[in-house]
């Protein structure tokens, strides 16, 4: 019998590491995990509670908050993924607006909510048999994880990715508004004190920039194989 394994996956925002994950979870039937999706949750909750703005965030009101977050995840059978719910109320979509990715790094730098999320990702990884992905799963949550992956791509390449997406769902965006954020975001990521976003020693890097979708996946797939 095929053992099961802990698939770890970071790197940069906009890379695809979200899509790449949930095909190998559905390929292998395994659990997936999409961490950023959480820390998307925590910063929507800020914006909707008051705590964040351009000009302002209250990093002690969202610690002390931080009892009243409840995020967990229901696999939608239509759309073939599972959603992201805060405290009962499905927010999939609006965590996925730019005006979300424009605090999600600021969020994920406090110490605090990094510590809670962490460790209810660890407990969803207890029976193995997951994929998750993230800027900390191989360093931090996972670093005994029998596959550790890092995906990279150039900034650029990355962006236009970003903006077509979000053009194609409707977002009144420009690309040079999507690069920003994606230059932002690595900044941010790359250079917290908690945790920063760094490649795992026994990672394997996939850089996609000139990769299919396929492509990307058989790549994969193939080390997958020889971890199993």
């Amino acid at each position: 019998m095929t053992k099961k394994i802990t698939i770890a996956i970071d790197g940069f925002s906009s890379t695809g590491k979200s899509t790449i994950a949930k095909q190998l979870a559905t390929h292998l039937g395994y659990i997936y995990v999409d961490t950023g999706a959480m820390y998307r949750a925590v910063a929507f909750f800020a914006m909707k509670e008051g705590m964040i703005n351009k000009n302002y965030f209250d990093v002690e009101k969202l610690i002390k908050n931080l009892d009243q977050i409840n995020i967990s995840f229901h696999y939608n059978p239509s759309l073939g993924y599972s959603e992201t719910y805060l405290n009962g109320e499905n927010i999939e979509k609006q965590i996925r607006s730019i005006k979300v990715s424009q605090y999600v790094s600021k969020v994920a730098e406090i110490s605090e909510v990094r510590s809670k999320l962490v460790q209810q990702q660890q407990k969803m990884g207890t029976n193995k048999g997951i994929v998750m992905d993230g800027r900390d799963i191989g360093t931090v949550v996972f670093p005994d994880a029998e596959l550790k992956l890092f995906v990279t791509a150039d900034p650029k390449i990355r962006a236009q990715r970003r903006y077509d997406e979000l053009v194609a769902k409707g977002n009144p965006v420009t690309f040079d508004e999507v690069l920003n954020n994606v230059t932002q975001r690595d900044y941010i990521d790359t250079h917290r004190e908690d945790s920063p976003l760094r490649k795992a020693d026994d990672a394997i890097e996939i850089d996609n920039s000139e990769l299919t979708k396929e492509e990307q996946f058989d790549k994969i797939l193939k080390l997958v194989n020889s971890h199993i």
